[in-house]
């Protein structure tokens, strides 16, 4: 006898543009799962390599939608999400792919008053070899009702697109995505919204894979300036996302919910001492992020080493003298630059922080 869970309809929707190479493994993990009741759509965000040939070949096992003009990350997940029918909805990036056992492990867990489920996603290069764990296992989700951690810092402990699966109910209420603040990054929207709906709930083990190779949005360590003011700026466009849905439901959000953001600080500074030219904040100095950022370090949900370890990283940031604060900076969020010392160091800290 099945249970109604077994029933629940679930829709995995791959947005792909250009990974005509990744893409099979995607669309493959997504026929093979142990629910009985999957759809996968497949969005075509005008790709111009062999891509519509890859999902032709798959005929009716899965619905393919070709966009004729190229709109991002949050017209493919509009478009997507638009075609679907599931009670649980999943965007999986066309270059990731999920394990056999994902959405069964989801619908299992899932309850009444979820909005958003998340797991972990194990970190694989081009070759599918492991190399980590996204986020670090010593990263705790948060859980639950999140919408605190919302209102007051804008953010909270989540996960990437591909590790993320959302409620009908939630998405009804905050589709579509704007598509062109969110031409990249459309799940940060989705993770900055979805919460006000319900419940989040967390999944600790593996169900898919995170790749990270040469040519994703992920990946851009050579250009640190371009990196940080994206996301700065994106921050920028979910704070005002944020607020406008926050308003719809009675809530508010702090007006300076980014101030207390670990992760925006981070990025913030990475701005302002690789490019201050083109730094988004005019009025930003080195030291008045460096010293939020230590506060809002203390304050994260990580044991008390590693909040001490990145406040003193924000601190040094903020005094040290430019050519070394850039260093110091560079060494944290690009590992490649770290000398082999720093990167033997780096894991040992880790190890002892977790």
């Amino acid at each position: 006898m099945h249970s109604i869970q077994d029933r629940l309809p679930v829709s995995i929707i791959i947005a792909n543009y250009n990974y005509a190479r990744f893409l099979p493994r995607a669309i493959e993990s997504t026929l093979d799962q142990s629910h009985s009741d999957v759809e996968v759509i497949v969005v075509d965000d005008a790709s111009i390599d062999d891509s519509a040939d890859v999902i032709a070949s798959y005929g009716g096992r899965i619905k393919a939608h070709m966009r004729e003009a190229n709109g991002g990350h949050g017209a493919a997940f509009n478009t997507g999400f638009a075609a679907s029918r599931g009670a649980i909805v999943l965007f999986l990036d066309a270059d990731d792919y999920l394990y056999p056992n994902a959405v069964s492990e989801i619908v299992a867990r899932w309850e009444d008053d979820t909005a958003q489920m998340q797991f972990r996603l194990h970190i694989v290069d081009e070759c599918e070899h492991v190399n980590d764990v996204f986020p670090p296992p010593e990263v705790p989700f948060e859980s639950g009702d999140v919408t605190p951690q919302l209102l007051r810092r804008a953010r909270y402990q989540t996960t990437v697109t591909s590790g993320l699966a959302f409620a009908r109910s939630a998405l009804d209420a905050i589709m579509p995505i704007p598509e062109t603040e969110f031409r990249q990054g459309a799940d940060g929207y989705l993770v900055t919204l979805a919460p006000l709906y319900g419940q989040v709930r967390s999944i600790d083990s593996c169900l898919g894979a995170y790749r990270i190779h040469g040519n994703n949005h992920s990946v851009f360590s050579e250009k640190l300036g371009q990196r940080a003011r994206w996301r700065v700026e994106h921050d920028f466009h979910r704070l005002q996302a944020l607020a406008a849905q926050a308003k719809n439901v009675g809530l508010e959000v702090s007006h300076d919910a980014n101030l207390r953001d670990p992760t925006h600080l981070e990025e913030r500074l990475a701005s302002l001492c690789v490019d201050s030219r083109r730094h988004p904040v005019a009025d930003d100095s080195r030291v008045a992020l460096g010293a939020a950022g230590a506060v809002a370090s203390l304050a994260m949900n990580v044991s008390l080493r590693r909040r001490a370890m990145l406040a003193a990283w924000f601190l040094s940031v903020g005094l040290l003298p430019l050519r070394m604060a850039t260093a110091v900076l560079s060494w944290k969020l690009v590992a490649s630059s770290r000398p082999a010392f720093l990167a033997r160091l780096s894991k040992t800290i880790r190890h002892v922080t977790g």
